[in-house]
């Protein structure tokens, strides 16, 4: 009874899996077809190459209540399935609609090359901006995260972590084929030990708004946890990666990344910027902190950063060397 339960769970993760992917060559035909007018023409404005639209699978669902879920009935798939997948809801009246209507869709694909979800953003103000599929029995968005079915074949020997679809996609289009995207949810655990099978080091850029800190302090400590090397990259003169790109092209932001700060130099000036170091009580405080820090460095960072005990302690005589203005 247990290898039949077993083989029935498997064939209905079987029968999502071909769903899911009949979804998304529905939602690439649409994105070509005269409905897909202003999503294309959104994509141009995001100046998304076609050669980029066609490598992540974008497409278009329609701004109609059942289009999916009619096109998806007609090939032979029942409306349990559908809403098993995520990909439909059912009304109070027992009727079934689209979940996704007049959104630009980024199919989310596993490592084994599945087609496992969807995010859906819009293509004006409205609200949620981005819509995501929800938890089903072949998505878990703990345990998965976007573009690392193409990331994982990268030779660039790192892998960059982003908040967002876009930036994710705009990182692969520039010539940076190793950026993954966290699907709407912030970094866990599982994530971490994921990206631990791929790469043995991860530059993490995140919004430099105090969310995107805050998710950078959470992150830190679990990427370490899984025997990661962390890298923080500061976004300057733009929000995110998308904007930067656009405005100053790949070779300056591959500079950007040549000079991202190991996370304790990260941490060091975000200490930094709480104190006003021409005071001296200040002065004291920060120095307190700074080496509470490097006094609570696990053996392995030391060893990642090159940094012995000795030299730890050093770093607080050198903080001229990180630009601390001490």
């Amino acid at each position: 009874p247990e290898d039949e339960n077993y083989r029935s769970q498997y064939q209905k993760q079987e029968r999502l899996w071909a769903l899911c992917k009949d979804a998304a060559r529905f939602f690439r035909q649409q994105l070509f077809s005269p409905a897909g007018t202003e999503a294309q023409a959104y994509i141009q404005k995001r100046a998304l190459s076609m050669e980029t639209v066609k490598r992540f699978g974008l497409g278009f669902s329609p701004n109609a209540w059942a289009s999916l879920t009619d096109a998806m009935k007609e090939k032979g798939y029942k409306l349990d399935e559908l809403v098993d997948a995520g990909l439909s809801l059912r009304g109070k009246n027992g009727g079934v609609y689209d979940r996704f209507r007049n959104r630009l869709m980024f199919p989310i694909i596993d490592v084994r090359g599945n087609v496992i979800g969807f995010g859906g953003r819009v293509m004006d103000d409205s609200t949620p901006k981005y819509l995501n599929s929800p938890e089903t029995e072949i998505f878990n968005k703990r345990k998965n995260l976007f573009a690392l079915n193409v990331a994982k074949k990268s030779k660039l020997g790192y892998l960059i972590l982003v908040e967002g679809y876009m930036d994710a996609i705009a990182l692969h289009q520039y010539g940076f084929d190793c950026a993954v995207a966290s699907l709407g949810t912030s970094l866990t655990e599982e994530h971490a030990t994921l990206l631990s099978r791929y790469t043995e080091q991860v530059v993490l850029i995140y919004d430099g708004d105090e969310a995107g800190q805050n998710a950078t302090k959470r992150a830190i400590p679990m990427l370490e946890k899984a025997g990661l090397q962390v890298k923080v990259l500061q976004m300057r003169d733009a929000k995110d990666p998308d904007e930067f790109l656009k405005k100053f092209g790949a070779d300056r932001f591959r500079l950007l990344l040549e000079e991202s700060s190991n996370r304790v130099e990260y941490q060091l000036r975000a200490i930094q910027k709480k104190y006003d170091l021409s005071v001296d009580e200040d002065r004291v405080k920060f120095i307190g902190e700074a080496a509470e820090l490097v006094s609570s460095l696990g053996s392995a960072v030391h060893e990642s950063l090159g940094v012995t005990q000795r030299q730890a302690g050093n770093i607080l005589h050198n903080l001229d060397d990180l630009e601390l203005g001490l």
